[in-house]
C-alpha cells in the first residue's frame, strides 16, 4: 500500500495548508477575485482536452500546453499510461463563506508515481488559481508529481506572490470546460470527521470518489 496518501506526505501537509491555504482564509473571497489580473484565453491549438470519468460523472479539463508545457506534459504522462485509472478524489476543502477545492491523485501505489517535475509558477505562465482551474499540489518547487486539485472559487493566495501565500504558489495548468456540476457533487460529498492529519482533519472524503478513467479526447 502507498504509505503517504495525502498530497506529497507530511511535508506536503505542512506547506499546502500552513503556508498557502490557511493564508487564504485571511483574505475575503471577493477581495481575492478583485486582485486577480484578467487571464487571457489560450489559442485553441494550445489546449489539450482530457476527460476524467468518475463514479459520479465526467469532468473535462482543457490543459494549456502552450503556457504550462512542463506541468501539462506531466499530467498527460499519467493520463496516457492510465495511472489515474482506479485512483480517487479523496479531499474536499471548504472555505468559510463558500468555495474551496477538491483534490485527487495517486494514493494506492507509490510505484505508479513518476519523477517530480520543475515548477511553473503563475507569474511565469500567466495562469491563475481561479474557479474551475486545475492545479498541481506540491511540497515546494520541484516536488509536484501526480496529485492535483480543482478550484470551486477564486483563490489568489495560491498564486505565486498571492496574498498571504509565497513566491512559488501552485502551478495552474488548465481549466474545467465541462462537468463543474460533477466537481460540485464531489465537493458536497460526505467527509470523515476523524480522518486526515492536522488542519486536513475533516476534509477527507468518506467514501472517496473513484476515478474510473482519464483519457485524452483528441
Amino acid at each position: 500500500m502507498f504509505i503517504q496518501p495525502l498530497l506529497c506526505g507530511a511535508a506536503m501537509t505542512s506547506r499546502f495548508l500552513a503556508a498557502a491555504l490557511l493564508a487564504v482564509f485571511s483574505v475575503p473571497v471577493l477581495a481575492q477575485v478583485s486582485i486577480l489580473a484578467p487571464q487571457k484565453p489560450a489559442p485553441m491549438e494550445d489546449l489539450v482536452p482530457v476527460a476524467i470519468d468518475t463514479s459520479v460523472g465526467r469532468i473535462v479539463v482543457a490543459l494549456d500546453q502552450g503556457r504550462a508545457p512542463v506541468t501539462t506534459a506531466n499530467f498527460l504522462h499519467y493520463v496516457d499510461t492510465h495511472r489515474f485509472d482506479g485512483q480517487n478524489f479523496y479531499r474536499a476543502m471548504h472555505l468559510e463563506g463558500g468555495g474551496g477545492l477538491i483534490q485527487g491523485g495517486i494514493t494506492t501505489d507509490a510505484r505508479k508515481l513518476f519523477d517530480p517535475i520543475a515548477h511553473e509558477p503563475t507569474t511565469q505562465t500567466g495562469l491563475h488559481n481561479v474557479t474551475g482551474a486545475i492545479s498541481m499540489a506540491n511540497a515546494g518547487p520541484g516536488t509536484a508529481r501526480a496529485d492535483f486539485f480543482i478550484l470551486l472559487s477564486d483563490m489568489a493566495g495560491l498564486d505565486a506572490n498571492g496574498p498571504g501565500g509565497d513566491a512559488n504558489g501552485f502551478a495552474a495548468f488548465g481549466h474545467v470546460t465541462e462537468g463543474m456540476d460533477v466537481v460540485t457533487k464531489i465537493y458536497e460529498s460526505p467527509v470523515s470527521a476523524t480522518k486526515g492529519e492536522g488542519p486536513m482533519k475533516g476534509q477527507m472524503l468518506d467514501p472517496t470518489i473513484k476515478i474510473l478513467r482519464a483519457e485524452r479526447l483528441k
